[in-house]
């Protein structure tokens, strides 16, 4: 008989990224694998998850408003007619029920709120605190997305559940080294890249480095003054202070901001790029970087972190923070020849091809086993 999940999407907002985007890619695989999945969103939220995956049963129970959400799954849901018909119970983004008695099986994707609380609005730091702390020795099992952040996890949480690691994966068949068709679908969105620029894509947060990167560029830039700088991704939290560097930037004719990107965009974006540049100072995972290697495009990030261990060498690693070092990478890939930028594109691709969401997928199967006792 198969493994009755049950999967808690309610976390996940209307445009995923990151942490969402990994509860979407599980949603659409994990039925396939033979678990009997049922998806668990937010009151009218039911069709986008029945399109994302058709196989799957999903049901509306979580109230939309965050405070209510959190308060719901707290009291409630552990003890709804969903969970109490599962074998196991996942929830993947860092909580769990605190009633009921279903096996469940938790996502801890970065120690952040431990190790950095000054990336975080201070609100969500006291909550996540204290919600990763219980999780982490309620749950039957956790998972990590990264070796990075497993080792954080044995060093501040104590007595904690097994830990099972599911690098994140990226889909091959959409972020390739093949560009035809890019510039077509590029004119739809209203994006021209007959200009060379640089491509940051992810949340406007303070961690995120767009700070630094604002600063490098502005080296860049007098050097080059044909270059541009493109941003990609949704307002978070804090922006305050990247609106006023961008508002007083001496090249800020040269700067654009996109918002989000659909997802038939990003792949034709990043290769269109001359580099992918994600200088943040901490992440779970670093799926942009990843996403960003599978096209062949070069890809300057942070050593000493998380995305060090995605890239591995095939990325220009600088020192988070340093705005010294990150223009010095942007100018040295800018004269870089066709033949480095052919070769710095197959080892791209090469490491890329190592992260699959199948590889993904099998690990969490790990997991929701251990939670069962088998």
């Amino acid at each position: 008989m198969a493994v009755k999940l049950a999967l808690d999407t309610s976390a996940v907002p209307n445009q995923p990224a990151g942490a969402g985007r990994y509860v979407v890619e599980l949603a659409r695989r994990l039925p396939s694998r033979g678990l009997d999945t049922t998806l668990v969103s937010r009151l009218g939220d039911e069709e986008r998850w029945r399109e994302y995956s058709p196989q799957a049963h999903v049901l509306a129970r979580v109230p939309n408003a965050r405070a209510a959400r959190l308060l719901y799954e707290a009291t409630r849901l552990g003890t709804s007619d969903v969970a109490r018909a599962a074998d196991v119970w996942h929830g993947p983004h860092y909580t769990m029920p605190r009633r009921g008695s279903t096996p469940s099986v938790v996502t801890i994707h970065d120690m952040t709120f431990f190790t950095n609380p000054e990336w975080h609005e201070r609100a969500k730091v006291a909550f996540f605190r204290r919600a990763i702390s219980y999780a982490a020795v309620h749950a039957r099992a956790i998972v990590s997305v990264s070796q990075y952040t497993a080792r954080l996890i044995d060093e501040l949480l104590e007595g904690h559940a097994p830990v099972v690691v599911a690098p994140l994966g990226v889909d091959l068949e959409r972020f390739k080294l093949d560009a035809a068709g890019d510039e077509d679908n590029l004119r739809r969105h209203g994006l021209h890249t007959e200009v060379d620029y640089f491509l940051f894509v992810g949340t406007f947060e303070p961690r995120k480095g767009i700070d630094v990167l604002l600063d490098a560029f502005t080296t860049v830039a007098e050097e080059h003054p044909n270059v541009e700088l493109w941003l990609a991704g949704q307002h978070g939290w804090g922006v305050a202070e990247v609106e006023g560097r961008l508002a007083t930037h001496r090249a800020a004719a040269r700067i654009r901001r996109l918002g989000f990107v659909p997802d038939d965009a990003l792949a034709p974006l990043l290769r269109g790029s001359r580099a992918a540049v994600y200088p943040s100072r901490g992440e779970g995972f670093g799926l942009p970087v990843l996403e960003a290697l599978a096209c062949g495009v070069p890809v300057v990030t942070s050593r000493d972190t998380v995305m060090e261990e995605v890239a591995g060498p095939a990325a220009i690693l600088t020192t988070a923070g340093s705005v010294p070092d990150l223009s010095r990478a942007m100018l040295e890939l800018l004269e870089q020849s066709p033949e480095e930028r052919a070769l710095a594109a197959r080892r791209g691709r090469e490491r890329a091809e190592v992260f699959t969401w199948a590889r993904c997928v099998d690990q969490h199967l790990v997991a929701y086993h251990l939670a069962r006792g088998e």
